[in-house]
């Protein structure tokens, strides 16, 4: 839940995109027996939460926009990764979504250039706005162009992973807290 006190220490925050990062990107994925995690992810988030250090998933979801699934199926994914997060220890502060895509076949949806889908930053600057963040000490986490690119317009830097398990990848960059 965002912070409404001005006041609180600025914490780093590890941004993360969702599909490839956290999950294997097997396309569109939106329900539960489609989703795999990605090798480490459970405990890479769970060793950032124990550092102290805020985690937000920052993912584009043109899949609702498509009419693929729904903004329900997606929050009901998104509630079981939290279940299991859980159950390893770790949690996500915050999850911000982009569900806009030019030939979205929904009219809400729809939009030629929308702030919040990558690789436009819209949905990390919210997140900077809406929680104590010290973007210096911030980073994301990316397996596209896209993700590097919405990070670099935000002011964060951006780490691109090409796969395999992300607490291993995480560790040789030096990134671990």
């Amino acid at each position: 839940m965002p912070s409404d006190d001005a006041d609180q220490p600025l914490k780093p925050a590890l941004f993360l995109d969702r599909d490839g990062v956290l999950n294997e990107d097997r396309g569109y994925v939106a329900r539960w027996e489609d989703f795999r995690w990605i090798q480490g992810a459970r405990e890479t988030v769970a060793a950032f939460n124990r550092a102290g250090w805020l985690v937000i998933v920052v993912t584009n979801q043109s899949g609702v926009g498509r009419g693929y699934y729904t903004e329900d199926d997606m929050h009901a994914l998104h509630a079981r990764m939290l279940e299991e997060l859980a159950a390893a220890g770790g949690h996500i502060d915050g999850f911000y979504f982009a569900p806009h895509h030019p030939e979205s076949k929904l009219e809400r949806y729809r939009h030629p250039d929308h702030p919040d889908r990558k690789p436009n930053p819209g949905m990390i600057l919210k997140a900077l706005q809406e929680w104590p963040i010290d973007r210096e000490a911030s980073f994301l986490v990316g397996d596209k162009p896209s993700d590097l690119e919405a990070a670099l317009r935000a002011g964060v830097r951006g780490v691109l992973f090409t796969g395999g398990d992300l607490r291993a990848f995480l560790d040789r960059e030096g990134l671990l807290p």
